[in-house]
């Protein structure tokens, strides 16, 4: 979640995964997903600065995540950090295929 603040100067959280669009004209309006809009005192240059901190925020805390494994549907689920050259955590990288 991000921290914008309306226009009364009141503060909320948003998570900014459903902003759709950001409009500058002249106050900066954030157009989420389910089409709901709000009006922010923050530049759209500043709303774009609060995603990416929080998107490496979210980052660092998946690379900082030790190995999960989980049981569904009688198949091992697994989440496994990217190995380190050096480190001694446990890791594995698959390979994607091709985009289409």
């Amino acid at each position: 979640m991000i921290v914008v603040t309306r226009l009364d100067n009141r503060e909320f959280a948003i998570n900014p995964d459903l902003i759709e669009r950001i409009h500058a004209n002249p106050d900066t309006t954030l157009v989420m997903a389910d089409g709901a809009k709000y009006i922010v005192t923050e530049s759209m240059s500043e709303v774009i600065e609060l995603i990416a901190q929080y998107r490496a925020y979210v980052i660092g805390l998946a690379r900082d995540t030790h190995p999960v494994t989980a049981q569904h549907g009688g198949r091992t689920l697994s989440i496994v950090p990217p190995s380190d050259p050096g480190s001694d955590r446990p890791g594995n990288s698959v390979p994607l295929p091709p985009a289409r």
